[in-house]
């Protein structure tokens, strides 16, 4: 089935039907993904040590600042793709795609030499110790050096989605995770590269997927090819990707803001081991958000083609359905929280000390999970139908407004379990916020 088919089943096929057809190749493949970061991250622990777990946790911000750029150019321009094909403007969702390939190759460029000349400055703000720095410099000097595949291959996978072709997205993801799972076991386990041995697996795997993308994007006979004349800029296209892509660039860059401050809060308060713990508890959080982003993935392109054309019964039906999957995924993993938490970080470590401020972490940072779906999926809707404003607030509302005063003031009364008190209270807080600005966008929708 060609794009224009695949397209034009957006607006007719029955609405659970397509979130599913969608969804599942995403969630799939954002599972296999998560699973890759605990076997990466347990290899390194195992191997390598407690402080490169920790050194490891102090890469996060800039790799959360990465990949904000790298979703301001591949989630602006998938969302304008989707909409495009939704109006049927075939012509200018082409040019789309050969802007993308621009723009991702300058933008990856300027941030790999930038981090580059300043590393040794970035990770000391970013909250690195004597003890964790060598890690953390070694992993990210391989990352850096490979951020122009990385911003190409997850610019090309949400154009893949936007384009009606979600198995080949997925297929890219799971051949990525695959080959690096292969790849961390000879260079960590077989090879002692140590923490650089998993840095060199992740780029080398995410270049052998982005040859497999480009050859897919070089078929002629598909309705979105590569080809001569779509890859000069135009003014227009970068303006309408960046106006979508500025949400999503923001939501990962304030995550960098929060990650250095927590970060910084965590070796105050608790030292080194408190950060390899942060990051332990980020892990298993993420291994269930994944679910939930596969979910956001798969309605990205249904509701942008139905917002494009105007079938707003469809666009509602798909947000209440994927609300409704994203909060029982995280059920289930606040219930595994809560009940095996000491278990869930002996995956990672054979630290006595590092299991226990782990086990107590995970409890802590999944006290009201359950929430978080939600307010994601609302957040990530608003983007979806070029609502960027609303977005950006809905986004700034936990990380900003909430986090960060909350895990600067709560420790002055209860020491470290106030830097972890204050995640579950801003989730909890910022659904809180979400619920009745949908309500109202709703209302003001009906009436117009």
């Amino acid at each position: 089935m060609d794009n224009k088919q695949a397209a034009l089943e957006l607006g007719i096929k029955p609405v659970g039907q397509l979130l599913m057809q969608y969804a599942l190749p995403a969630i799939v493949a954002m599972t296999a993904s998560s699973l890759y970061n605990i076997i990466d991250r347990a290899m390194i622990g195992q191997v390598v040590g407690p402080e490169a777990i920790a050194g490891l946790g102090i890469t996060f911000p800039l790799m959360n600042l990465g990949a904000a750029f790298g979703a301001a150019v591949g989630v602006g321009a998938s969302t304008c793709i989707s909409v495009k094909l939704g109006q049927r403007d075939y012509k200018t969702a082409e040019n789309l795609l050969g802007n993308t390939v621009t723009l991702n190759l300058i933008v990856g460029f300027l941030f790999m030499a930038i981090c580059l000349l300043f590393l040794n400055p970035i990770l000391r703000f970013f909250g690195a110790s004597d003890a964790t720095l060598p890690y953390a410099r070694e992993f990210m000097v391989v990352i850096l050096l490979g951020n122009m595949v990385t911003h190409m291959y997850f610019g090309m996978n949400a154009v893949l989605r936007a384009a009606g072709k979600p198995r080949h997205a997925m297929y890219a993801t799971l051949f990525t995770v695959g080959m690096n799972i292969v790849l961390v076991v000879a260079f960590v386990w077989w090879l002692r590269w140590g923490i650089r041995g998993a840095a060199l697996a992740t780029i080398t795997s995410q270049s052998m997927a982005l040859c497999w993308q480009m050859k897919q994007f070089s078929n002629q006979k598909e309705l979105l090819h590569l080809k001569r004349g779509i890859y000069k800029l135009k003014a227009t296209l970068v303006r309408n990707i960046i106006a979508i892509g500025i949400s999503p660039f923001l939501m990962n860059a304030t995550a960098c803001v929060v990650v250095i401050f927590m970060n910084n809060q965590f070796v105050r308060y608790g030292g080194d081991m408190a950060v390899g713990a942060y990051s332990i508890a980020n892990s298993i959080a993420m291994v269930f958000f994944m679910f939930v982003m596969g979910m956001i993935q798969g309605m990205q392109p249904i509701v942008g083609y139905n917002y494009g054309a105007e079938h707003y019964d469809r666009m509602f039906r798909c947000l209440w359905i994927t609300i409704a999957v994203a909060t029982g995924i995280l059920l289930v993993g606040w219930t595994l929280s809560m009940a095996f938490p000491n278990e869930i970080a002996r995956i990672f470590t054979t630290d006595a000390s590092l299991i226990a401020l782990a086990g107590r972490g995970i409890r802590l940072n999944m006290l009201v999970f359950f929430v978080v779906g939600s307010q994601a999926v609302i957040t990530n809707f608003f983007q979806c139908i070029g609502k960027v404003k609303i977005s950006i607030f809905l986004s700034l509302s936990r990380q900003l407004i909430l986090l960060i005063p909350m895990a600067y003031v709560l420790p002055f009364f209860i020491g470290l379990d106030g830097v972890w008190y204050s995640m579950a209270l801003s989730d909890f807080g910022s659904f809180a916020m979400t619920i009745p600005v949908l309500i109202w966008y709703m209302k003001k929708l009906k009436r117009k």
